[in-house]
């Protein structure tokens, strides 16, 4: 199989690519770098399956040879990248993801959308259903990311109902793991990274919003099930344990250890309050759940950093 994945270069990406090339299949990685890193997929350099594109999805619009499976993965990710690059983040999910159903189409290749949790904005239904639309401001800060994402889904979809194209939408709820920026404002490599310095830990809000954690390899696991089955509606991918901002802090100082205190912050414009998915169609259609407890998973991570350092 020849698979090809925008965005190769990013967090979960590389961790992709890992798994298709660990597999014996062709990848074309397609990455312009503005926020993922050449050294996530470094140690597949001398592998003649992978083929490295260094240019932005938004400009390719052809890719020699056959193409079996496109996975659309490009996009900054954490608040802090996508409002340093609002109109990039809203180009990649609009004429990035135009280019890249056009490509499939031509190919005949089967197209899966990464689409994110944020689609569900400031959620009013809680945990969060595929079929819930989502509590969104349009005029917010974080929504070039939002509306990127949801207008991501809906041009996926018009794909689907027009030509028939083979697609998959997976809605990702926050993922953690090795290869994370340790400054991207994303909060698990922002906790670790502080707390093994013995830093302060920044607590927007009153700590008192939820997140739900989800390892990589899990969420690589969901992704490359759903990409071998014909489901073309949205489908949520995470982990449903769910914890207060405040609780995972306690649990990043106990097992850094750290003398990390808290620094509360002020809350960011439309932060959602809870965030927990429903995974009923996962487990239904991939046979999926999280296998690795938020424990287990930041071990490995934080003993990643401590590598890192």
């Amino acid at each position: 199989m020849r698979v090809l994945i925008t965005g190769g270069a990013g967090f979960v990406g590389s961790h992709l690519v890992d798994h298709y090339l660990r597999r014996g299949d062709e990848v074309i990685v397609i990455d312009n770098l503005i926020t993922g890193q050449e050294e996530n997929i470094g140690q597949h350099i001398d592998n003649k399956k992978l083929k490295f594109i260094k240019q932005d999805v938004c400009d390719v619009t052809e890719v020699k040879g056959n193409v079996d499976l496109i996975l659309h993965f490009a996009c900054p990710a954490s608040p802090f990248e996508y409002q340093k690059y609002p109109i990039e983040t809203l180009r990649v999910m609009s004429f990035g993801t135009y280019n890249m159903l056009e490509l499939a189409r031509i190919k005949n290749a089967k197209f899966l959308l990464a689409s994110t949790s944020e689609v569900y904005g400031d959620p009013e239904v809680h945990p969060q259903k595929e079929d819930y639309f989502g509590n969104v401001n349009l005029l917010s800060p974080r929504a070039v990311y939002d509306e990127g994402k949801r207008f991501a889904e809906t041009l996926t979809l018009s794909y689907f109902r027009k030509f028939n194209l083979s697609i998959g939408i997976v809605r990702i709820f926050n993922t953690y793991g090795e290869r994370m920026h340790s400054e991207d404002g994303r909060v698990i490599p922002s906790f670790i990274s502080e707390a093994l310095k013995n830093k302060p830990l920044p607590i927007f809000g009153d700590g008192s919003q939820t997140r739900s954690f989800c390892y990589i390899s899990d969420m690589v696991n969901a992704i490359t099930k759903a990409a071998q089955i014909d489901y073309p509606m949205p489908m949520n991918l995470g982990n449903p344990a769910e914890y207060t901002i405040l609780q995972l802090a306690d649990i990043v100082k106990r097992l850094c250890p750290s003398q990390s205190e808290y620094e509360f912050l002020p809350l960011p414009d439309s932060d959602p309050k809870k965030r927990k998915p429903d995974i009923s169609k996962a487990k239904k259609l991939l046979g999926w759940e999280p296998k690795i407890g938020l424990e287990q998973g930041l071990k490995k991570v934080i003993e990643w950093f401590r590598r890192k350092k």
